[in-house]
């Protein structure tokens, strides 16, 4: 009897969707996030076997429940750690860690920046909606300065972290920013990071609609946006704005916005993107634009290539291989004094 071989059918967003009940508040951005992610899964033309998804503590924390793949609940900032494990004992893993604002950067900064500096090759969702949303609205390492929550009722006294500034002080090779409100945009920066390797930090604007709602609201609002946002594109120059006239330049050491078509302004004076550059001067710039004075910079700011710790790990292990004298057990029981225990 000829065997005849059954082609498999590409998957879809519904094969990476649990048959768990999603349960976040109404109109919270994690719906969004999520959608995004198992879109973006199929793209990546890997089995679901070849995913994990690894969480700490928080909101986002029930994203492995979702996700028809292998995951891991961890505890309280730790996902970095046991990410990192997970990914060095099966390097043919697909590892992501989602994590929130408060889980990464407060009692889990320290695996956070670690694990970055490591470049272990990881992708990371940073839900970041300036608040703890799982404990009942108490301030977050970004919180903005003078935000009244339940545990800052005069407001909080003090600076918030930047992830992206974090990321590049931790020498990071790879960092993106979205937002929760451009589902397409999610979906092409999660493609991208799961096809760089080393870590790859995704900072995600993320709404908390009942302890921090709108918080965002000045870079996400469809009335704003154009002028809000800096939708960045390798190679591209930076250009934004309702008329698309708008640019950024360098003039000296800092950036600034100028209009093209006002004082001799062309296209050809607008910065141009690149992603690529080693030298991370220009995209920490980037990184800390802020309203009102600069748009919010969205999509992928640094994208460089770097020596993964699994690979590090690996040259490690076969150069001490290399020049071990006793290679294997028989080698060790053989090699010196030996007693028999009765």
């Amino acid at each position: 009897m000829s065997e005849h071989l059954v082609d498999t059918p590409p998957l879809t967003k519904k094969d990476f969707t649990s048959d768990q009940l999603v349960r976040w508040c109404p109109g919270c951005g994690d719906y969004a996030i999520l959608s995004a992610i198992q879109k973006a899964m199929p793209e990546l033309g890997l089995p679901k076997e070849k995913f994990a998804f690894v969480s700490g503590i928080g909101c986002a924390a029930r994203f492995p429940y979702y996700m028809n793949t292998y995951g891991f609940h961890t505890i309280h900032g730790r996902a970095p750690a046991v990410a990192t494990g997970l990914k060095l004992a099966n390097p043919d893993l697909n590892v992501w860690i989602v994590t929130g604002d408060g889980d990464s950067m407060a009692i889990g900064g320290n695996h956070f920046i670690h694990a970055i500096r490591r470049n272990v090759d990881l992708n990371i969702l940073l839900f970041n909606n300036e608040i703890y949303g799982l404990t009942k609205g108490q301030y977050s390492p970004t919180s903005k300065t003078g935000l009244r929550t339940k545990s800052t009722p005069l407001g909080s006294a003090e600076t918030p972290f930047s992830a992206g500034e974090l990321a590049l002080g931790a020498k990071g090779t790879f960092f993106a920013r979205t937002i929760d409100t451009n589902p397409k945009l999610m979906t092409q920066v999660f493609v991208e990071s799961s096809k760089h390797k080393g870590t790859s930090l995704i900072e995600i604007l993320q709404n908390c609609v009942i302890y921090n709602d709108k918080t965002h609201g000045e870079v996400t609002s469809r009335e704003t946006a154009a002028d809000h946002q800096l939708h960045l594109e390798h190679g591209k120059p930076m250009i934004f704005g309702k008329e698309s006239n708008k640019g950024i330049c360098l003039n000296g050491l800092k950036l600034e916005i100028v209009t093209i078509g006002e004082n001799g302004i062309t296209e050809n004076d607008i910065l141009v993107h690149d992603a690529h550059e080693p030298d991370p001067t220009l995209h920490n710039m980037l990184v800390r634009m802020m309203l009102p004075e600069f748009p919010v910079a969205l999509g992928i700011i640094r994208q460089v290539e770097g020596l993964t710790y699994g690979d590090m790990m690996e040259k490690q292990a076969e150069g001490a291989k290399s020049s071990a004298k006793i290679n294997s057990m028989d080698e060790l029981i053989s090699s010196g004094n030996t007693w028999v225990v009765d």
